[in-house]
Order: C-alpha cells, then structure tokens, then sequence
C-alpha cells in the first residue's frame, strides 16, 4: 500500500473514507482515515479497528445507535432505561468521557459532562463507523484514553437526483420515518435527508413502594416517551487537480421523559453539528488541509411541562494539517488544533469557559515486511497547563496474511465543568487532570473468506475521576485496566458471520478501602455473535449478546445480574430498490439492568419498508 499516493488522491480527515467507496467490490481493504488522521487500509492499521458500513446498519437492523455498538471489541454501555435515555460508553474499560467522538471531523459532547449524547444521535443518518481502540491522545489531544469513535454521515453518489425513503413502527407505539434526496456526478455530490423516532417508551426506573428513593430517588412509576425529529445535509466538490471542498450539516432535536420529579423529569435536548474542509495539493508531495467546525449541545430541564433550568455547551474548533510525502511509503504528517469550549447556564459556574491549542506530528514507514509509526503531541490547555502525549508502533506481516503488531501509547483528560464546578456539593475544584499509559499486542489474520484477530492491552490510569458513595468526584490515585479482545468472521457460500469476545479486569489500584475493586458498570465478559443467511430476495438473521455480571458503585455492593439477550430478523427485497424488513428484539423477554434499578426494555418487534435505489 502506497500511503503517500493515498493521503494524495483523497481529502483529509473527513471525507478520504468516503471517497473511496469501501462497498465497492474493487476495494480489497476498506479505507479508514481515524486511526492516523490519514487515509489508509485497515490491513495497514497497527492498531484494533472495526468498520461498520451502511450495509451492515440495514442487515442488522438496530433502532438506536447504541443496539449497534453494544457488544463490539471493548465496547459496552450502560443506560439509565429505554430508546433516547441517558447512556455512558465506556471504551476499553476507560471512563464515559474517555471516548472521543466525532461526526465527519467535528467533536461532539457536552462540555459540561464530556459525555457524547450516544442515545440522542440519528442511526438513520449514518453511512458509516469508524471505531479505533486503544489511546489515540497523539493525535487529536484530550479525551482520546479508551479511543476514538467518528460518524461519517450519509452522502450522496455519482448519479441523477435520486430519492431514498424509510418507514418504520413497531412495539410500545414505536414509528420511525427518513425521506432523503441525494446525487452527484463526477465532481460533486450532495445529500439532503429529514427524519423522526418516537416511542411511548418503559418507565425508566424501577421503584415499588418499600425501595423509594432509591436508585433514581424518585417515586415516578409511569411510561417516559422519546422523540426526535433530525435533519442533514452535506455537499462537496472535486476539481481535477484534486482540490476539495466539502461541508456537513447535522441537526438532532429530541424530546424524553424521565423519573426526577418534583426536580426535573423532561428533557428538551439539541445537537448541532456543523463542519467544513478544504484539501489541496501546493505540491505533488504536500497536502495540505483546513477544516473547521462548531458542535452545540444544548438542554432544557422541565418538570410536568413547567420550566426548570437550561444548560448550553459550544465548541469552536479550527485545524491545519499537512501530509508530507517523504519517499515510497514515507509519510510525515504535522498539524495544530484550535477549540475553545464554552458554557451558559442559569447554574452558577465558578469557571464557563476554555481553549486549547495542540501541535502534532506523526511519521508513518514501511520497510519490506515492517511498518512503523510515531506520535508525538503537545496541548496547553488554558485551564490546566501543558500536556504532552506520545504513541510509537510496529507491525510485521507475515505469509498468508498473518501480521503481528506491538504499540505503547500515553492520553490524557481534563475534568469537566460539571466535575470542577458544579453546584449544590456536586463540584471538586481540586480535580487533577487524569493521564494514562497503554500498552497493546496484536495478531491479525485475513484471507478471502475469513479473518480473526486477537488483541491483548493492559492501560493504566493515574488520578482517574469517579464518584464516591456520595456521588461526589474524586481523583482515585491509579486504577489498572487489563484485557484481551478476539474477533473472527468468514462469508461462505451465502452464510455471514462475525463474533466478538471481550475479556477484561478494570480494576481501583489505590491502595485504599476500594482496592482491587472493579469500576463500576463495566461487565468483565461480553460476547456478541450476529449470524446472517440469505436465500436470493430473502434474508435472515440473529444476534446474541452477552454480558457478566457487573457492579454499579466503588465499594461493589450494588450488583448488577450478568444477562443475555437474542435477536431474530428477516427482510424480503421485493422488488428493485424495495425492501421490507422484521425483526425482534429480545427474543426472549430477558429482564435485566445496565444501571442500578433502571429497566431495560423487554420483547419487542419492529417492522421496516425501506427504498433506497441501487442498494
């Protein structure tokens, strides 16, 4: 693989994946851009990547982002109830504000909390994933411990204007609908698409008359709906000495109920992403590209309708990268980062806003069978000092696809507002940064009709942030995270199967009364296998999750049941571009809690139309 030639012929960080077609037959690797900012193949990645494409969103079926995240490599979540309530990430075992996401480039999250609003994001508008583990600080600063998750979103193709439509409904009032108009043609494309969820939802917490108060403290035993109604359009033109300009536009407004009365039980949630990217050539071996972008997390609090408090985030962000091509695979990249966070709020913060600047460089080589790669990186951050981070890799590949990979990595993270400031007892304004060392070993193999990789990574987190029985944030001395994630997958004759397995032991190193116990809500097994089969114009298919035991405070008393759940679905392309679809999930009606006295939602089905022509 010609790495310079790559970072060339496509744009910078955002749209490289989307110019290569990773559908297309005649791609033998897909192309990912995350893991080095750089588009290369994801044989060539010396990191643990997995590449979620639009096919596999409609194969699979999932009604939210987090049914189709749940149970990858390192990946488990924890939510507080049904569709559209609160959830928590947790990476590799790393905090819930150890992730970093971002949407075509732009990050995305609170910055109040520092948690992405996985639950209020539209599955309907996303082409594609890019989900990299492990520390990627590096390269794109802060938050970057557990790894990097980037949404791509849906964009339009070579052809006329082309129309694309989707209708669902489905168990407890559920409905869904996507009208989309996209095309393009040799130099440009363009995409425009409008879309709605509602459901009647669980009741969210559950409390009987003897266990009042606890849990979410509140006695509110009633359904709490979710809705949102999301809007996106991009566009972006081509010229023929390879300059490119592109710019996204993504919108999320919902509406939850919750249990918190009399302090607050609706949520009125925004989420805006916008971004824009100008790659060009100064010469045949210097791309260069400027981007920037702004994210707004926005909230209204009521309680039965009658106005409780708001909370607003925006960040600003800039960032000029330039690809250098040295010789034949010999890549030096070198970048700054701009953001500036800022908080309004009718909570008072001693402290409402923040910058940061960052400084990158990283070589990437290969040499026969050997590939190599350095990151080094340096952010001052307004509020807490310098910072630096490093990553160093290696791979050899060997006969028949085998390649073996070592790195070593070092990220850090700031304390959010929320952690620092905020009021009524909540706030710890002597938080100290969190920083991390990660070590990983690889071995991956691919051959045309299956693949399998293992990876083993023990990271270590000194002054990590959690909450005390009291809720109340401090700075555990140093906590140990060790794991071992296996992948394998294989397409035969018209079966498809991919399975995941995820061994870890995140564990509190602080010597103290907590000592050797595991962080809350994060389950030591999980295992997901999705099996699919299809018979012409017909298909079928079944996943089955699942997850230990885990425990849902420090001290491990709360324990929380291990659990596993199965989904069944089938679809019938009936005519050209036409496709109805069925599925059922928790087959079984497993009761079972991710958060501490939280329901889950038990069987449910769902029945789809889509249209969508030449997919």
């Amino acid at each position: 693989m010609k790495k310079t030639l790559l970072a060339a012929a496509l744009c910078g960080v955002t749209l490289a994946a989307l110019a290569a077609d990773p559908q297309d037959p005649a791609t033998l690797s897909p192309v990912i851009v995350t893991a080095t900012r750089t588009a290369i193949t994801v044989d060539d990645a010396l990191s643990s990547v997995t590449v979620i494409t639009r096919e596999d969103i409609d194969r699979l079926q999932p009604v939210s982002l987090i049914d189709l995240l749940q149970g990858l490599p390192g990946v488990t979540f924890a939510q507080a109830g049904g569709l559209g309530q609160q959830s928590s990430l947790f990476l590799r075992g790393t905090n819930s504000s150890h992730t970093l996401l971002l949407i075509d480039g732009v990050r995305v999250g609170t910055v109040s909390a520092g948690i992405p609003a996985f639950d209020q994001l539209p599955l309907d508008q996303i082409e594609r994933i890019e989900v990299v583990r492990g520390p990627r600080s590096s390269l794109y600063g802060a938050d970057a411990i557990g790894g990097v998750i980037q949404i791509f979103t849906r964009h339009g193709r070579q052809g006329e204007l082309t129309p694309s439509l989707r209708l669902g409904a489905g168990s407890r009032g559920y409905a869904d609908s996507l009208f989309g108009l996209s095309g393009g043609d040799r130099n440009a494309w363009y995409n425009l698409s409008v879309g709605g969820q509602y459901t009647r939802g669980i009741n969210a917490c559950r409390v009987g008359a003897a266990e009042a108060f606890a849990g979410c403290f509140v006695d509110e035993p009633d359904r709490d709906p979710y809705r949102n109604h999301n809007a996106l359009a991009n566009a972006g033109y081509r010229w023929h000495n390879g300059t490119e300009l592109a710019a996204t536009w993504l919108r999320s407004d919902s509406h939850v109920d919750f249990d918190g009365a009399p302090y607050g039980n609706q949520h009125h949630n925004l989420q805006q992403v916008a971004g824009a990217r100008l790659g060009f050539d100064p010469l045949a071996s210097w791309r260069v590209t400027l981007a920037a972008g702004q994210s707004l997390d926005q909230q209204r609090t009521y309680n039965d309708g009658v106005f409780m408090r708001y909370g607003n985030s925006r960040r600003n962000q800039a960032s000029w990268q330039n690809d250098l091509s040295l010789a034949a695979d010999q890549l030096l990249t070198l970048g700054i980062d701009w953001q500036q966070e800022h908080l309004s709020s009718d909570t008072g913060y001693l402290a409402d806003s923040r910058s940061d600047t960052g400084g990158y460089a990283q070589y990437q080589g290969s040499f026969g069978r050997h590939e190599l790669q350095f990151s080094l990186r340096h952010d001052d951050n307004q509020q807490f000092g310098g910072h630096t981070t490093g990553a160093a890799a290696w791979g050899y590949a060997f006969d028949r696809g085998l390649k073996l990979s070592a790195s070593w990595g070092s990220a850090f993270h700031a304390p959010t507002f929320n952690d620092l400031y905020y009021p009524y007892g909540s706030g710890n304004p002597a938080l100290k940064p969190e920083t991390s060392r990660s070590a990983e070993l690889g071995l991956t193999q691919k051959q045309d009709a299956w693949h399998w990789a293992l990876n083993a990574y023990q990271t270590t987190i000194d002054q990590l942030i959690s909450l005390d029985a009291n809720y109340f944030p401090r700075n555990i001395s140093r906590a140990r995270i060790r794991g071992l994630e296996a992948q394998f997958g294989t397409e035969l004759a018209d079966w498809h199967l991919e399975s995941y397995l995820t061994l870890q032991r995140p564990q509190n190193r602080d010597g103290g009364a907590n000592d050797g116990h595991l962080l809350p809500r994060r389950p030591e097994r999980t295992v997901r296998v999705d099996l699919d089969r299809s018979f012409g114009a017909f298909g079928v298919g079944a996943s089955l999750l699942a997850a230990g035991a885990r425990y849902d405070d420090l001290a491990n008393r709360l324990r929380l049941g291990g659990y596993a759940t199965a989904d069944l679905r089938a679809s019938w392309a009936f005519a050209p571009g036409w496709q109805v679809e069925a599925r059922l999930a928790n087959a079984f009606d497993r009761r079972y809690e991710t958060v501490y006295y939280f329901n889950q939602p038990g069987r449910s089905g769902y029945l789809t139309l889509r249209y969508t022509p030449g997919g």
